[in-house]
């Protein structure tokens, strides 16, 4: 993801110059400065010299780095984490407080430059650092702001993780398009396209998901005794509940990762 940051960065016609990543591993340092021509350092107190330093790690590493940070931090900083499931306060504190935080949840897609991510912003960001944020969080997809850090965890069960969802129903269809006859290529071809597709109809439409689905649903046809199929298993239930587990445990590994 962080990569994915640079890269959108500089596509978005921020200088290499104006960019430096703390890296710990030497290997991935010399691969980044090649690839992007960054400024890289061993030491992570080394971002302390920038206006905004994005918190690009793991969520179980989080902690560690805030404290490496602790000394050197200042109100002028603004903190971008895009670590999942980390709250804004237990972030603040472990930078001692007083910190200008915006926690994004981000989505893989953004790997493309087409991700979807929910932001955040605690009481100590102002407005100027809120749009910074936006525009380095939009040069990887589109961005939406969230009114809770609660509610960041309704985000990462609807985006954060929803790419698998959609991945799951791509992989049951070539399943079933290979039980119905098709051989394993023709059913994957048509599935990824199918969705590609209904994902560009879906964006590029004033109409929404529903009004998309009655149009293509004709009285008495084929689409229809699938859909038919469909809410019959109480499809719209089961979509909420996996939603839901996946709310609740982003709910859980936040409450576990500020409880350490």
């Amino acid at each position: 993801m962080a990569s994915s940051l640079i890269g959108g960065l500089l596509n978005a016609g921020f200088s290499a110059s104006n960019i430096t990543v703390a890296e710990p591993d030497e290997n991935r340092r010399h691969t980044l400065s090649e690839q992007f021509k960054v400024n890289t350092s061993a030491d992570n107190n080394v971002i302390l010299d920038a206006e905004i330093i994005v918190l690009a790690v793991k969520p179980q590493l989080l902690k560690t780095v805030c404290q490496q940070l602790h000394d050197g931090t200042s109100n002028r900083h603004l903190f971008i984490s895009i670590a999942a499931g980390v709250k804004s306060k237990d972030i603040n504190r472990w930078l001692g407080g007083n910190q200008a935080i915006v926690r994004c949840m981000p989505n893989t897609p953004a790997l493309l430059g087409c991700g979807a991510s929910g932001l955040y912003a605690n009481e100590s960001v102002s407005d100027e650092q809120k749009q910074q944020a936006e525009k380095i969080m939009q040069a990887v997809g589109m961005t939406l702001w969230v009114d809770t850090d609660e509610q960041l965890n309704a985000v990462t069960a609807v985006s954060g993780s929803g790419p698998a969802y959609f991945f799951l129903m791509m992989e049951a269809m070539q399943q079933a398009g290979e039980k119905l006859g098709l051989t394993a290529e023709v059913a994957q071809q048509l599935v990824l396209q199918t969705a590609l597709g209904a994902a560009r109809m879906a964006t590029e439409s004033d109409l929404s998901p529903a009004e998309l689905r009655h149009n293509v649903t004709s009285k008495g046809g084929t689409t229809e005794q699938a859909i038919l199929s469909f809410q019959s298993s109480n499809y719209f239930q089961i979509v909420f509940d996996a939603l839901q587990a996946a709310n609740n445990r982003s709910i859980s590994l936040a409450d576990e990762l500020g409880s350490e």
